[in-house]
């Protein structure tokens, strides 16, 4: 493989028209979905609404309690839900790409943990409450995180492998986790404020909400899209990939500010959301391959819908209540990994 693109001038082979044409139809047919998932998750809620009222409602809102309903809690809710699903699956995919692990997930390596922390951190000793200031603290707590991890899983003569990454992953998450619960038990006030964003939920989330993490999120995927080029190259490996052009390490620098920028918005907009960005990048290089133009793409689609339809059943399943969206992610994704663990098959090709 290394060869044949240091035969065609640092650019992999073009893929089969019928292949991209494969691919291009099932991305076409994921979007359909999600557009449909969307409108699920604007009708089905607590307060039953018949499906033909919310459609009209969506078009003229005539001031009405449903109207106040639709267009003041479930929209922004479904909006929320898409910028968050894409920002951890595009942030699952990054990630995989630049450390070739296979686990490699925001919540598994402590990043998600990490930028909650930041905020819970923020509003308990600072007094941040707003979603713009707690953002900048959840970057911050993303960042430090994310190094510590790295640090832990490089430590010694070895190399940072997916094992030792995971296992660092794992012992960092369960420091945070002990010190979020103990500021949570301790303060009252912020226990009540995070209840349910702590375990990643979209309910009670407005537009405010989206219109402080979409930019980042924004910023977060266009850098992603830029470097879907120099991640095809990191999958031949280093040395392999300088052959052909690539920086090595500004692309891995820029990759990590991305996932940054990505988990530390997304936690920010809904609490840390678990399982998303490990299970869906290995879903989408099972339907399109290994090429991370189609892996990022399919990842910023099949997110929305696996975080949607989490919140959707999570809202069916505990009528007349619900149950919060990252708890159904998890019991979604638990034998996921369980599976990936056992299937080590999963690599980075």
């Amino acid at each position: 493989m290394a060869s044949l693109t240091r035969e065609t001038g640092g650019k992999a082979p073009a893929a089969p028209r019928h292949h991209v044409a494969r691919r291009g139809l099932g991305l076409l047919l994921a979007a359909v979905a999600l557009g449909v998932l969307c409108l699920a998750s604007i009708w089905v809620g607590t307060r039953g609404i018949a499906f033909t009222e919310v459609w009209g409602l969506l078009w003229h809102d005539d001031g009405s309690k449903d109207a106040l309903v639709v267009h003041e809690y479930r929209i922004p809710r479904t909006v929320l839900g898409l910028v968050v699903g894409a920002a951890v699956g595009l942030a699952g995919a990054l990630m995989q790409a630049v450390t070739r692990n296979p686990l490699a997930d925001p919540g598994l390596l402590g990043v998600s943990l990490g930028a909650s922390t930041g905020v819970i951190t923020a509003s308990a000793f600072a007094g941040v409450v707003s979603v713009l200031g707690q953002v900048w603290f959840a970057f911050a707590g993303a960042a430090i995180a994310s190094a510590a991890v790295f640090l832990l899983g490089s430590a010694g003569r070895t190399r940072a492998t997916p094992e030792r990454l995971v296992i660092a992953g794992a012992a960092v998450t369960a420091v945070l986790y002990a010190f979020n619960s103990a500021v949570l038990l301790l303060q009252p006030r912020i226990f009540n404020e995070f209840r349910f964003w702590q375990v990643g939920s979209l309910a009670g989330r407005q537009f405010d909400v989206v219109a402080v993490v979409a930019p980042f999120v924004g910023v977060g995927a266009l850098i992603a899209i830029a470097l879907a080029r120099p991640l095809n190259g990191l999958a031949l490996g280093d040395e392999a990939a300088r052959g052909i052009g690539v920086r090595v390490g500004p692309t891995r620098l820029a990759a990590a500010l991305a996932v940054v920028l990505l988990c530390g918005a997304a936690t920010a907009g809904a609490g840390p959301i678990a399982f998303v960005g490990l299970a869906v990048p290995h879903i989408a290089r099972f339907i399109a391959g290994p090429d991370q133009r189609w892996v990022l793409a399919y990842s910023a689609v099949l997110a929305p819908i696996l975080l949607l339809g989490a919140d959707v059943l999570g809202r069916v399943l505990g009528s007349p209540g619900e149950i919060q969206s990252g708890i159904v992610t998890a019991l979604l994704g638990g034998p996921v990994f369980l599976a990936l663990c056992r299937r080590r098959k999963l690599v980075m090709l």
